[in-house]
């Protein structure tokens, strides 16, 4: 007797779940990533073969270049609480809104004093206001980039408790006198090991 034949029908899988589960992720990451802060200044940093990745946190990094000094705290715990410590120094108190403008900031170079009028602009009208002169060092009583790295090295202390690590990004065409300025606040808080920030230069084979 012959085996009666199964029709057999093509299988299908449907994928509207799927596809509505690819864009709901895709929507979320969207809404919840952090657009990256242009660089406020351009730095051409010399080259070198050396490979050392600076870690993810605990850092502060100071850059020089133009006359200019700009400071970049890396952590935004970190970024609150050391404002929130230079707000108590110099007596000024700062919104829940600056606090959050300033923690997504990638890197500053204003007097203190010009800080609230620099966190009430966005990213545009900070390249075209002129505001980011410079973070004063050059005067024993003005010395604001000591204070601003004595605050954060506490403030990562208290977080973290261990010390922050010390970075300078100087531009290559950068004289040393200017750098020496720099090195001289970080060895008047004791801080004589630090990075330099260069580009990759590639080793030959």
């Amino acid at each position: 007797m012959a085996k009666a034949k199964v029709k057999r029908s093509s299988t299908s899988i449907d994928m509207t779940a799927m596809c509505d589960v690819s864009f709901l992720l895709l929507t979320f990451f969207i809404l919840t990533a952090t657009a990256r802060q242009p660089d406020p200044l351009e730095i051409a940093t010399p080259s070198s073969t050396v490979q050392y990745k600076l870690p993810d946190k605990g850092v502060v990094v100071v850059s020089i270049g133009k006359g200019r000094v700009f400071l970049d705290i890396v952590g935004q715990d970190v970024k609150k609480a050391t404002l929130q410590r230079m707000g108590s120094v110099y007596g000024v108190t700062f919104t829940d809104e600056e606090v959050k403008r300033f923690q997504v900031v990638q890197a500053f170079g204003v007097p203190f004093g010009s800080l609230k009028q620099f966190l009430a602009m966005d990213a545009t009208q900070r390249e075209k206001s002129g505001i980011q002169s410079g973070i004063p060092l050059d005067s024993t009583k003005n010395n604001e980039l000591y204070n601003w790295l004595k605050e954060a090295r506490q403030a990562n202390a208290e977080i973290y408790g261990i010390d922050l690590n010390a970075a300078i990004k100087g531009d290559s065409k950068t004289e040393y006198p200017a750098i020496r300025k720099v090195i001289d606040v970080f060895q008047s808080q004791k801080i004589n090991k630090f990075s330099l920030i260069t580009s990759s230069e590639g080793v030959e084979k």
